[in-house]
Protein backbone atom coordinates (compact mmCIF):
# COMPACT_ATOMS: atom_id res chain seq x y z
CA UNK A 1 0.00 0.00 0.00
CA UNK A 2 1.08 3.61 -0.75
CA UNK A 3 0.56 5.76 1.57
CA UNK A 4 -0.27 9.39 0.14
CA UNK A 5 -0.06 12.30 2.57
CA UNK A 6 0.59 16.21 1.85
CA UNK A 7 3.32 16.43 3.98
CA UNK A 8 5.08 13.57 2.35
CA UNK A 9 4.22 14.41 -1.12
CA UNK A 10 5.69 17.93 -0.14
CA UNK A 11 8.62 16.15 1.18
CA UNK A 12 9.30 14.18 -1.77
CA UNK A 13 8.61 16.73 -4.44
CA UNK A 14 11.66 18.81 -2.48
CA UNK A 15 13.95 15.85 -2.65
CA UNK A 16 13.13 15.50 -6.05
CA UNK A 17 13.85 19.15 -7.42
CA UNK A 18 17.23 18.68 -5.30
CA UNK A 19 18.26 16.41 -6.86
CA UNK A 20 17.33 17.50 -10.36
CA UNK A 21 18.87 20.85 -9.71
CA UNK A 22 22.41 19.29 -8.24
CA UNK A 23 22.28 17.05 -11.91
CA UNK A 24 20.98 20.49 -14.12
CA UNK A 25 23.19 23.48 -12.31
CA UNK A 26 26.79 21.98 -13.30
CA UNK A 27 25.61 21.21 -16.80
CA UNK A 28 23.80 24.61 -17.57
CA UNK A 29 26.97 26.14 -15.97
CA UNK A 30 29.01 24.61 -18.68
CA UNK A 31 26.66 25.26 -21.37
CA UNK A 32 26.73 29.19 -20.23
CA UNK A 33 30.52 28.91 -19.95
CA UNK A 34 31.11 27.60 -23.85
CA UNK A 35 28.91 30.32 -24.97
CA UNK A 36 31.11 33.32 -23.59
CA UNK A 37 34.60 34.81 -24.38
CA UNK A 38 37.57 34.41 -23.14
CA UNK A 39 37.48 37.41 -20.91
CA UNK A 40 33.75 37.01 -19.61
CA UNK A 41 34.37 33.22 -18.77
CA UNK A 42 37.15 34.46 -16.48
CA UNK A 43 35.83 37.27 -14.92
CA UNK A 44 35.41 37.31 -10.95
CA UNK A 45 31.82 37.54 -11.85
CA UNK A 46 29.64 34.29 -12.16
CA UNK A 47 27.52 34.09 -15.68
CA UNK A 48 24.22 31.98 -15.43
CA UNK A 49 22.97 33.17 -18.67
CA UNK A 50 24.29 32.05 -22.06
CA UNK A 51 26.15 34.21 -24.41
CA UNK A 52 26.30 34.96 -28.41
CA UNK A 53 29.81 32.82 -28.97
CA UNK A 54 28.34 28.87 -28.81
CA UNK A 55 29.10 28.09 -32.63
CA UNK A 56 32.69 29.79 -32.46
CA UNK A 57 33.52 27.91 -29.36
CA UNK A 58 32.11 24.55 -30.59
CA UNK A 59 34.19 25.30 -34.22
CA UNK A 60 37.01 25.69 -32.12
CA UNK A 61 36.91 22.94 -29.91
CA UNK A 62 36.28 20.73 -32.85
CA UNK A 63 39.11 22.07 -35.10
CA UNK A 64 41.62 22.27 -32.20
CA UNK A 65 40.88 18.51 -30.94
CA UNK A 66 40.75 17.33 -34.14
CA UNK A 67 37.18 15.58 -33.24
CA UNK A 68 36.35 14.06 -36.79
CA UNK A 69 38.49 10.85 -36.58
CA UNK A 70 38.18 10.20 -32.83
CA UNK A 71 34.35 10.56 -33.11
CA UNK A 72 34.36 7.71 -35.69
CA UNK A 73 36.73 5.56 -33.20
CA UNK A 74 34.69 6.23 -30.47
CA UNK A 75 31.42 5.37 -32.42
CA UNK A 76 32.71 2.15 -33.17
CA UNK A 77 34.30 1.41 -29.95
CA UNK A 78 31.14 1.85 -28.72
CA UNK A 79 28.63 -0.15 -30.90
CA UNK A 80 31.28 -3.07 -31.03
CA UNK A 81 31.04 -3.22 -27.32
CA UNK A 82 27.22 -3.11 -27.37
CA UNK A 83 26.56 -5.44 -30.05
CA UNK A 84 29.23 -7.77 -28.42
CA UNK A 85 28.02 -7.68 -24.89
CA UNK A 86 24.28 -8.18 -26.43
CA UNK A 87 25.09 -11.28 -27.67
CA UNK A 88 27.42 -12.58 -25.22
CA UNK A 89 25.52 -12.14 -22.25
CA UNK A 90 22.53 -13.53 -23.86
CA UNK A 91 24.16 -16.57 -24.55
CA UNK A 92 25.88 -17.04 -21.51
CA UNK A 93 22.52 -16.27 -19.48
CA UNK A 94 20.74 -18.54 -21.53
CA UNK A 95 23.61 -21.96 -20.63
CA UNK A 96 23.33 -20.96 -17.04
CA UNK A 97 19.51 -20.99 -16.66
CA UNK A 98 18.58 -24.15 -19.14
CA UNK A 99 20.88 -26.38 -19.24
CA UNK A 100 21.39 -28.56 -16.47
CA UNK A 101 25.14 -29.28 -15.77
CA UNK A 102 27.45 -29.69 -12.92
CA UNK A 103 29.58 -26.15 -13.07
CA UNK A 104 26.45 -23.91 -14.06
CA UNK A 105 26.37 -22.01 -11.00
CA UNK A 106 30.42 -22.32 -10.44
CA UNK A 107 30.21 -20.57 -14.04
CA UNK A 108 27.75 -18.18 -12.98
CA UNK A 109 29.81 -17.30 -9.77
CA UNK A 110 32.84 -16.64 -11.55
CA UNK A 111 31.12 -14.27 -13.96
CA UNK A 112 29.55 -13.08 -10.94
CA UNK A 113 32.10 -12.23 -9.21
CA UNK A 114 33.98 -10.16 -11.78
CA UNK A 115 31.86 -7.42 -10.66
CA UNK A 116 33.79 -6.86 -8.36
CA UNK A 117 36.85 -6.41 -10.33
CA UNK A 118 36.19 -3.25 -12.50
CA UNK A 119 38.57 -2.70 -15.33
CA UNK A 120 40.81 0.06 -13.58
CA UNK A 121 41.14 -2.81 -10.29
CA UNK A 122 42.58 -5.16 -13.18
CA UNK A 123 43.97 -3.41 -15.66
CA UNK A 124 47.61 -4.42 -14.99
CA UNK A 125 46.90 -7.94 -16.22
CA UNK A 126 44.49 -6.72 -18.75
CA UNK A 127 47.17 -4.94 -20.37
CA UNK A 128 49.77 -7.46 -20.13
CA UNK A 129 46.88 -9.90 -22.19
CA UNK A 130 46.41 -7.30 -24.16
CA UNK A 131 49.96 -7.01 -25.32
CA UNK A 132 50.55 -10.58 -25.98
CA UNK A 133 47.17 -12.65 -25.42
CA UNK A 134 48.29 -15.23 -26.77
CA UNK A 135 51.35 -16.03 -24.22
CA UNK A 136 49.11 -18.15 -21.78
CA UNK A 137 48.84 -20.57 -24.75
CA UNK A 138 52.72 -20.72 -25.55
CA UNK A 139 52.91 -20.77 -21.84
CA UNK A 140 51.41 -24.26 -21.86
CA UNK A 141 53.31 -25.44 -24.89
CA UNK A 142 56.57 -24.54 -23.29
CA UNK A 143 55.94 -25.89 -20.24
CA UNK A 144 54.59 -29.42 -22.08
CA UNK A 145 57.06 -29.63 -24.07
CA UNK A 146 55.13 -29.35 -27.08
CA UNK A 147 57.13 -26.29 -28.46
CA UNK A 148 60.35 -28.13 -28.11
CA UNK A 149 59.22 -30.91 -29.87
CA UNK A 150 57.36 -29.01 -32.73
CA UNK A 151 61.20 -27.40 -33.22
CA UNK A 152 62.82 -30.77 -32.92
CA UNK A 153 60.49 -32.42 -35.56
CA UNK A 154 60.34 -28.93 -38.10
CA UNK A 155 62.80 -27.16 -36.79
CA UNK A 156 60.59 -24.32 -36.76
CA UNK A 157 60.70 -22.24 -33.14
CA UNK A 158 56.55 -22.04 -32.31
CA UNK A 159 56.11 -18.01 -30.87
CA UNK A 160 52.73 -17.44 -30.51
CA UNK A 161 51.57 -13.49 -30.66
CA UNK A 162 48.67 -11.54 -30.87
CA UNK A 163 49.30 -8.04 -30.19
CA UNK A 164 46.14 -5.72 -29.29
CA UNK A 165 47.79 -2.57 -28.84
CA UNK A 166 46.98 0.33 -30.94
CA UNK A 167 43.70 -1.50 -32.53
CA UNK A 168 40.16 -1.39 -32.09
CA UNK A 169 40.35 -5.02 -30.87
CA UNK A 170 42.28 -3.79 -27.90
CA UNK A 171 39.88 -1.01 -27.46
CA UNK A 172 36.88 -3.46 -27.62
CA UNK A 173 37.20 -7.22 -26.18
CA UNK A 174 38.41 -5.82 -22.77
CA UNK A 175 34.87 -3.79 -22.41
CA UNK A 176 32.85 -6.63 -23.35
CA UNK A 177 34.38 -9.02 -20.45
CA UNK A 178 32.12 -7.42 -17.76
CA UNK A 179 29.49 -9.44 -15.69
CA UNK A 180 26.58 -6.77 -15.88
CA UNK A 181 25.06 -8.10 -19.02
CA UNK A 182 24.72 -11.51 -18.25
CA UNK A 183 23.75 -10.84 -14.58
CA UNK A 184 20.80 -8.65 -16.16
CA UNK A 185 19.99 -11.68 -19.05
CA UNK A 186 20.08 -13.78 -15.81
CA UNK A 187 17.34 -12.07 -13.63
CA UNK A 188 14.75 -12.10 -16.54
CA UNK A 189 15.46 -15.55 -17.83
CA UNK A 190 14.76 -16.79 -14.19
CA UNK A 191 11.01 -15.68 -14.93
CA UNK A 192 10.16 -17.54 -17.84
CA UNK A 193 7.74 -19.89 -16.79
CA UNK A 194 8.36 -23.61 -17.14
CA UNK A 195 4.91 -23.68 -18.77
CA UNK A 196 6.50 -22.02 -21.77
CA UNK A 197 9.41 -24.06 -21.98
CA UNK A 198 7.42 -27.10 -22.17
CA UNK A 199 5.30 -25.46 -24.85
CA UNK A 200 8.49 -24.60 -26.64
CA UNK A 201 9.44 -28.36 -26.71
CA UNK A 202 6.23 -30.12 -27.39
CA UNK A 203 6.18 -27.45 -30.57
CA UNK A 204 9.70 -29.40 -31.49
CA UNK A 205 11.65 -25.68 -30.69
CA UNK A 206 14.86 -26.97 -29.90
CA UNK A 207 17.68 -25.23 -27.84
CA UNK A 208 18.08 -22.35 -30.92
CA UNK A 209 14.94 -22.23 -31.99
CA UNK A 210 13.83 -21.31 -28.94
CA UNK A 211 16.58 -18.51 -27.87
CA UNK A 212 16.17 -17.03 -31.10
CA UNK A 213 12.29 -16.89 -31.98
CA UNK A 214 10.96 -16.97 -28.23
CA UNK A 215 13.64 -15.56 -25.63
CA UNK A 216 15.40 -13.08 -28.07
CA UNK A 217 11.73 -11.25 -28.45
CA UNK A 218 10.64 -11.42 -24.93
CA UNK A 219 14.20 -9.59 -24.37
CA UNK A 220 13.67 -6.78 -26.15
CA UNK A 221 13.37 -4.38 -23.40
CA UNK A 222 16.25 -5.66 -21.29
CA UNK A 223 18.56 -5.39 -24.38
CA UNK A 224 17.65 -2.10 -24.66
CA UNK A 225 18.56 -1.36 -21.53
CA UNK A 226 21.93 -3.45 -21.46
CA UNK A 227 22.69 -1.20 -24.91
CA UNK A 228 22.26 1.82 -23.20
CA UNK A 229 24.46 1.07 -20.16
CA UNK A 230 26.89 -0.21 -22.65
CA UNK A 231 26.92 2.87 -24.62
CA UNK A 232 27.49 4.89 -21.89
CA UNK A 233 30.14 2.89 -20.27
CA UNK A 234 31.92 2.18 -23.57
CA UNK A 235 32.17 5.85 -24.68
CA UNK A 236 32.97 7.57 -21.54
CA UNK A 237 36.14 5.16 -21.38
CA UNK A 238 39.50 7.61 -20.20
CA UNK A 239 41.94 4.90 -18.75
CA UNK A 240 41.74 2.22 -20.64
CA UNK A 241 42.04 3.78 -24.20
CA UNK A 242 44.65 5.89 -22.73
CA UNK A 243 46.94 3.20 -21.63
CA UNK A 244 47.34 0.83 -24.80
CA UNK A 245 46.43 3.88 -27.64
CA UNK A 246 49.82 5.71 -28.80
CA UNK A 247 49.30 5.99 -32.11
CA UNK A 248 46.54 8.84 -31.13
CA UNK A 249 46.32 10.03 -34.78
CA UNK A 250 44.41 6.48 -35.54
CA UNK A 251 42.68 5.33 -32.33
CA UNK A 252 42.73 7.94 -30.45
CA UNK A 253 39.10 8.47 -29.00
CA UNK A 254 37.28 11.74 -28.07
CA UNK A 255 37.34 11.91 -24.26
CA UNK A 256 40.83 11.18 -24.89
CA UNK A 257 41.19 14.09 -26.73
CA UNK A 258 39.39 16.69 -24.49
CA UNK A 259 42.55 16.93 -22.60
CA UNK A 260 43.93 18.93 -25.73
CA UNK A 261 41.20 21.60 -24.86
CA UNK A 262 42.54 21.72 -21.21
CA UNK A 263 44.48 25.02 -20.60
CA UNK A 264 48.12 24.96 -19.74
CA UNK A 265 49.78 26.82 -16.87
CA UNK A 266 51.38 28.84 -19.66
CA UNK A 267 48.54 28.88 -22.07
CA UNK A 268 45.06 31.22 -22.56
CA UNK A 269 42.49 29.85 -20.04
CA UNK A 270 39.88 29.38 -22.56
CA UNK A 271 37.92 27.41 -20.69
CA UNK A 272 34.86 28.16 -23.15
CA UNK A 273 36.43 25.88 -25.82
CA UNK A 274 37.05 23.40 -22.85
CA UNK A 275 33.32 23.70 -22.10
CA UNK A 276 32.04 23.61 -25.87
CA UNK A 277 34.25 20.76 -26.14
CA UNK A 278 32.59 18.53 -23.27
CA UNK A 279 28.84 19.68 -25.25
CA UNK A 280 30.29 17.88 -28.32
CA UNK A 281 31.42 14.78 -26.49
CA UNK A 282 28.47 14.29 -24.06
CA UNK A 283 25.86 14.73 -27.15
CA UNK A 284 26.29 11.22 -28.01
CA UNK A 285 25.47 9.28 -25.08
CA UNK A 286 23.16 12.26 -24.10
CA UNK A 287 21.45 11.01 -27.48
CA UNK A 288 21.34 7.37 -26.88
CA UNK A 289 20.02 7.69 -22.93
CA UNK A 290 16.98 10.29 -24.44
CA UNK A 291 15.76 7.87 -27.15
CA UNK A 292 16.13 4.98 -25.38
CA UNK A 293 14.69 6.05 -21.61
CA UNK A 294 11.20 4.26 -22.48
CA UNK A 295 12.90 0.96 -23.24
CA UNK A 296 15.64 1.54 -21.00
CA UNK A 297 13.59 2.15 -18.07
CA UNK A 298 11.12 -0.97 -18.77
CA UNK A 299 13.87 -2.96 -19.11
CA UNK A 300 15.46 -2.87 -15.83
CA UNK A 301 12.05 -2.26 -13.91
CA UNK A 302 10.67 -5.71 -15.27
CA UNK A 303 13.87 -7.74 -14.09
CA UNK A 304 13.97 -8.92 -10.38
CA UNK A 305 16.40 -6.63 -9.00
Amino acid sequence: MIERTPLLNIVTHVILIAGALLLIIPIWLAFVAATLTVAEVNSPNVHYLPGGELWNNLTAAWTRAEFGVKFMNSMIVAIAVVIGKVIISAISAFSIVFFNYRLRMVFFWVIFITLMLPLEVRIVPTYSVAANALYPFQTILDATGISWLIAQISGVELSLEWNMLNSYTGLILPLVATATGTFLYRQFFLTIPDELVEAAKMDGSGPFRFFVEILLPLSRTNIAALATIMFVYAWNQYLWPLLIITDRANYSTVVMELRRLIPGPDAIADWNVAMAGTLIVMLPPLLVVVLMQRWFVRGLISTEK
